[in-house]
């Protein structure tokens, strides 16, 4: 691999730097965090965004089908023609009016990046493809992660594709929806389902990963977050190359919203772009750190030198009140996010803002953004929540160019869907256990009718709606 790509240490008091060659999660001198980092003054910078629209006429060759090696140009940590790839990527940015009145957006000012069109169905595969690459391309024969559902479905889906890397999976008991556990079943993944939540799977896998040299692939692994710095890519490939004002995203592990600060940081740094996009990141309720510690205990970047000492000490009490992540937004239903310190260096390099949403806001939110053409799982809507709760805070302007990033699809949890859909909230906490849900708005409630003719034709008149 070239010299002119290694991995850093992300603290500015460390920053020791490793070879591509190495399997790493954290910096073996301080522990902290990693990113993949490029020499660019040593390699081949595009000379402006419109550089990829070339590659437009290259689909032909399945790297440049790819939506993630499309891009390579800007993360090419190996060449183009090692990169793996099962056709992730082929996702689509779309304004959305209903949308943008469900929040108090003017028209034309909303758009949703529908992660869930990738192979796996979730934005996970951008992440997946660059990590499996660079495990190939260092021997591994096995790859192992946490998940709450999405990760294990994509590297289930990447190492079955592969055949030369077995799939192993943690999951926390009674901690992930059919839709995404049929997938890793189905791909044929050893599957462990430990008693505990994700963050005791995400523990567990970091130790057993260390002790029989299993390749990890959750977000602490740096190439992970490479390949999803290309959803950036190509929000701005639809929006034309002009940046918008906001990005918003859910809140989970937090690497979504590490390498969407990195891909702005590198743009801006490269001169790809002249001005970075705010970016929001939306919690659930149930699982809030970032919230608490970014916007109750004012916690920041601060140059590479964060309060770790608070930050220890909102997890210590975390601890000794066995307090568990709780929400119906199962992929971001996790407390102690691995990517937390990237997250808040993001948010420095965004200018960004963090925000609470109740599952209340995220099915409601959720309900409006099917109804106007878009299936999305309950975390994806957190994004939508999100806005229009800053929108509502007067945060964000009501003409402002606005993207929410939509991370997995509809089947991921059908249950969900229907349950809400029942009009029931009784029946909805039962099936569910959903704190918090009293009512369900947008509502399209199943009718049920005789098998009569008559009887049908009264039915579709008296309910019969029109757009």
């Amino acid at each position: 691999m070239s010299d002119n790509v290694f991995q850093k240490c992300i603290a500015p008091d460390c920053g020791a730097t490793y070879s591509v060659d190495e399997v790493l999660v954290a910096c073996p001198k301080c522990g902290n965090l990693l990113d993949v980092q490029y020499d660019w003054d040593h390699m081949e910078v595009p000379k402006n965004l419109q550089h990829f629209e070339k590659y437009w006429s290259e689909r032909h060759v399945p790297q440049r089908f790819s939506g993630v090696w499309r891009f390579h140009d800007l993360l090419p940590f190996t060449k183009l023609e090692k990169c793996v790839t099962v056709g992730e990527g082929q996702t689509i940015l779309r304004a959305s009016d209903g949308v943008a009145e469900f929040i108090g957006m003017n028209p034309g000012r909303v758009s949703l990046e529908y992660e869930g069109m990738n192979p796996s169905g979730s934005f996970k595969d951008n992440g997946m493809v660059a990590a499996t690459t660079h495990a190939s391309l260092v021997g591994a024969k096995s790859a192992a992660c946490a998940s709450t559902g999405n990760t294990s479905a994509s590297l289930a889906l990447y190492c079955s594709c592969l055949q030369t890397m077995k799939a192993i999976i943690f999951i926390g008991s009674g901690k992930i929806a059919y839709g995404k556990l049929s997938q890793a079943l189905d791909y044929g993944a050893l599957t462990l389902q430990i008693h505990g939540d994700f963050d005791d799977a995400m523990a567990r896998v970091k130790e057993v990963s260390k002790d029989l040299g299993i390749y990890l692939v959750n977000s602490v692994n740096p190439f992970r977050l490479e390949g999803q710095k290309t959803i950036m890519f190509r929000i701005l490939e639809a929006l034309r190359w002009q940046v918008p004002d906001w990005i918003v995203v859910p809140g989970g592990n937090l690497g979504n919203s590490s390498s969407f600060g990195k891909a702005f940081h590198e743009l801006k740094m490269l001169g790809l772009i002249d001005r970075i996009p705010r970016l929001a990141v939306i919690n659930a309720a149930g699982a809030d750190t970032l919230y608490q510690l970014y916007e109750k205990q004012g916690i920041r970047w601060n140059g590479g030198q964060p309060d770790r000492v608070a930050i220890q000490g909102y997890f210590d009490r975390m601890n000794a009140e066995n307090r568990r992540a709780s929400t119906i937004a199962s992929a971001i239903e996790i407390n102690r996010p691995v990517n937390l310190e990237k997250c808040l260096r993001a948010l420095e390099w965004c200018d960004g803002v963090v925000r609470q949403v109740t599952d209340q806001q995220i099915l409601d939110a959720k309900a409006r953004v099917g109804a106007c053409g878009f299936g999305c799982e309950p975390a994806s809507a957190a994004s939508v929540a999100g806005t229009k709760l800053l929108r509502e805070e007067g945060v964000i302007g009501k003409d402002e160019r606005v993207v929410c990033v939509l991370t997995g699809h509809q089947l991921k949890d059908p249950t969900a869907t229907v349950a809400y859909h029942s009009g029931d909230p009784k029946k909805f906490d039962e099936t569910l256990a959903v704190r918090g849900v009293t009512s369900c708005d947008f509502a399209n409630n199943p009718i049920p009718v005789e098998n009569d003719v008559d009887q049908i034709i009264r039915a579709i008149q008296t309910h019969q709606t029109h757009p």
